[in-house]
């Protein structure tokens, strides 16, 4: 399932790079404009992380931190901000900032910053196996028998929440809520959820004498070594 991030930011060109740029490296991303509305967000849904502008409309990002640590939230928070003074990244850090990123900054690095936050809060392993299946969960990579996959951002999301699960069976329910996150339709996502599993499972089955990803007739997929599928 991909991580949660809340990006509390008010410049709009910014919000529109790091949404789009963090959403294409597999992360489900939400943003707010003001403190007010990232504040509201906070007490009304959950993430695994927020990225927080130190000056922002409304409640700045330090007062919406120190509530946050007061109230006994514990989820990571990398705080932005053009302050580069030795006491301006003391105070940060002081009032509950897990980690501090002084703008302008490279994409990279920030990504690099979010996924060690992201580490030491999970410690989740990174790479998941399955007989000869390897999937990375950091790099978004995976390998079956040594040879890399070609996959689509929504075929890797699907495997990975697969891998996390092993020898259990997803319904296409949990696929729209967990990896497609559209739980409000008209109409359900399970045709849509098919094609992509047929896809992936030519990539990842085809050639193979040994089918990993298996169909459980009336209720969902399951990514097992052995047994049939239903």
């Amino acid at each position: 399932m991909a991580s949660r991030l809340l990006i509390v930011e008010d410049d709009e060109k910014t919000v529109r790079a790091l949404a789009s740029c963090l959403t294409r490296e597999g992360f489900a991303v939400s943003t707010a404009r003001t403190g007010e509305e990232g504040f509201f967000l906070l007490n009304t849904e959950s993430f695994d992380l927020v990225v927080l502008d130190w000056v922002l409309p409304g409640r700045d990002g330090v007062e919406i931190l120190r509530t946050l640590r007061a109230r006994g939230a514990r989820m990571p928070v990398l705080l932005l901000t053009a302050r580069d003074a030795v006491e301006d990244r003391v105070l940060g850090l002081e009032s509950g900032a897990d980690d501090y990123l002084v703008k302008p900054f490279a994409f990279p690095e920030l990504l690099a910053r979010i996924r060690s936050l992201l580490r030491r809060v999970t410690a989740e392993p990174l790479r998941r196996t399955l007989a000869d299946l390897v999937v990375d969960l950091e790099t978004r990579r995976a390998w079956r028998a040594g040879r890399a996959l070609e996959l689509t951002p929504r075929e890797f999301d699907l495997l990975a929440y697969l891998a996390r699960q092993p020898n259990q069976v997803v319904t296409r329910e949990m696929l729209a809520k967990d990896v497609w996150r559209e739980t409000n339709r008209a109409t359900p996502l399970d045709n849509v959820i098919d094609v992509h599993v047929a896809h992936l499972r030519r990539k990842v089955d085809e050639g193979h004498p040994v089918k990993l990803i298996q169909t459980v007739r009336g209720v969902g997929f399951v990514l097992r070594a052995e047994g049939a599928a239903s």
